[in-house]
This record gives structure tokens, C-alpha cells and sequence, in this order.
């Protein structure tokens, strides 16, 4: 192998679903992506994510305050990304 293709790992295929006022200012309920692979936090991604355009810019302007699930297991911005399948995005719940 060599070494440029050890270095260069290649993107990997996972569903980002969206909720609530997320889904609004994204514009979409869901959608699968091709994230580059060096991607490693879900913070990571949401930096990401925010460079794709003003929709993604408005859904995640206050990075703290949007939620995260790894495979439906809810995580903190810096959990690693593993081998998640299903990344979901969402507002704080409140109420009983």
C-alpha cells in the first residue's frame, strides 16, 4: 500500500435525521451523506455540516444548544462518531 492511500481514508455513508425547529431551518427531515472520514466528533461534524450552507449555518448557529443521538443513544458534543449509522439532531426537550 502506498502512502497516500494509507493516509487518505475514504468517506463513509451515514443517515442524519433532523427534528423540530432543526428540520425547519435544515430543510429536510433526513438525508444520507458521504461524510469525510477524519470526521471524528460530533461536534466535528456539526462544524462540518455548518460549512455546507446558510440552512445549516442557521440550524446550528448556537452549537451548545442542539442535541445529538448516536444510533438512537443520546451523546455529548465531543462523543465519538465510531461507527454510527444514524446521527440525529434535535432541540432541548422540555416539559413533562
Amino acid at each position: 500500500m502506498n502512502a497516500v492511500a494509507a493516509t487518505t481514508a475514504a468517506p463513509r455513508r451515514v443517515k442524519l435525521v433532523y427534528f423540530a425547529w432543526v428540520r425547519e431551518r435544515v430543510g429536510l427531515p433526513e438525508e444520507t451523506l458521504d461524510i469525510p472520514a477524519d470526521l471524528a466528533t460530533v461536534a466535528d461534524l456539526v462544524r462540518w455540516l455548518k460549512a455546507r450552507g446558510e440552512n445549516y449555518e442557521a440550524a446550528f448557529t448556537n452549537e451548545a444548544v442542539v442535541r445529538a443521538a448516536l444510533d438512537q443513544v443520546h451523546t455529548k458534543p465531543q462523543s465519538p462518531l465510531g461507527n454510527a449509522r444514524e446521527i440525529a439532531f434535535f432541540p432541548p426537550m422540555t416539559g413533562g
